[in-house]
């Protein structure tokens, strides 16, 4: 099994995450180029922070292996926007197409998939989750935890204090690292902050890095240089 999410979340740190806003060979590129660490892809998901609808695996397969073949680093995939989306044996796809982790609201997530061995598991909470309610979950398989704890009235707003501590509360209180999604509209002098509080990753998505293959190598590369200076 290829612990390689966990692996570059031990060593880092601060990792860097690109969710791409399409899954194209294109976008990949650039985010590679631009210093991403780890790379998400979604499939049978209608994603609301891009606007884009995302299809089934079947219509990615090519672009899959042309990412994975030019990527060394973790790959990680949305496997589906809700529990009726999620199929066994698309996930079996997947993994045989190298993917290394998954992430999905813990909502939205059949408990077979915690059974899945030859793949890292994450999870997301959104924000109508009680947060005093999560505790230990490594001992569940579990690789790291994202934070996806904004209001989606409030996509695209700047990061508040409050935000932080949130974060700040998260990794005192569950046992794996904690992630944090560009759902507010994150800068590279948040980074530090993020740090401070104990987050181990940000996931860049359109947000922050738009949908071009220049506005993604320019504004990951400005998060790339904040990370490398902490």
């Amino acid at each position: 099994m290829s612990a390689l999410l966990k692996q570059i979340l031990k060593e880092n740190k601060m990792t860097l995450i690109v969710s791409l806003p399409e899954n194209r060979f294109d976008l990949a590129k650039a985010a590679i180029q631009a210093g991403a660490d780890a790379i998400k892809l979604h499939v049978n998901v209608n994603h609301r922070a891009s606007g884009n609808i995302f299809e089934s695996v079947d219509s990615y397969v090519e672009v899959f292996r042309s990412i994975r073949d030019d990527f060394s680093g973790p790959l990680g995939i949305v496997p589906g926007g809700s529990f009726e989306d999620i199929r066994q044996s698309e996930m079996e796809q997947l993994i045989a197409l190298g993917f290394n982790f998954y992430s999905i609201y813990a909502h939205d997530k059949p408990s077979w998939m915690l059974g899945l061995d030859k793949i890292e598991k994450t999870f997301a909470i959104s924000s109508d989750y009680s947060l005093n309610t999560l505790g230990k979950v490594y001992h569940l398989g579990i690789t790291a935890l994202e934070a996806s704890i904004i209001p989606g009235e409030e996509y695209g707003t700047p990061l508040t204090f409050r935000d932080v501590l949130a974060y700040n509360w998260l990794v005192q209180h569950v046992d794996v690292p904690v992630l944090v999604p560009s759902q507010r509209k994150l800068v590279p002098s948040d980074i530090s902050i993020l740090a401070n509080a104990g987050v181990k990753a940000v996931m860049l998505g359109a947000i922050v890095i738009g949908n071009t293959e220049e506005s993604i190598q320019e504004r990951i590369s400005l998060f790339r240089k904040a990370i490398d200076l902490l």
